[in-house]
């Protein structure tokens, strides 16, 4: 069965640090690249850091120098470090492979972890 179950999150002042983690069961995590999107209130969710399976990264330019995205293919666990938070940072956090997962013709998420950073 497939899961992904984000955890990590809470609120913090501006400037402050998280550090997220997603589960990821029910799929080959070690073969897909995977990736953390959010999705703040009003917008679209974005794709904000990756990881491919050979192991190169890359950031939206809106995070890059402040997030860091890793994984660890043993345990089937991708996380994400999270420093000099800003409120714009303020959204819910979602992993996934990249592309999206589709499960039965429909794009498949978890629960996502709330981030909420205060200035």
């Amino acid at each position: 069965q497939v899961q992904l179950v984000e955890s990590g999150g809470g609120s913090v002042q501006a400037g402050g640090s998280l550090r997220l983690s997603c589960a990821a069961s029910g799929i080959m995590s070690r073969f897909n690249d995977m990736g953390w999107y959010r999705q703040a209130p009003g917008k679209q969710r974005e794709l904000v850091a990756s990881f491919t399976s050979v192991g190169i990264t890359n950031y939206a330019d809106s995070v890059k120098g402040r997030l860091t995205i890793s994984r660890d293919d043993v345990k089937n666990m991708v996380y994400l470090q999270m420093n000099s938070l800003k409120a714009e940072d303020t959204a819910v956090y979602y992993c996934n492979t990249v592309p999206r997962m589709i499960v039965n013709g429909r794009a498949y998420w978890g629960q996502g972890t709330q981030v909420t950073v205060s200035s």
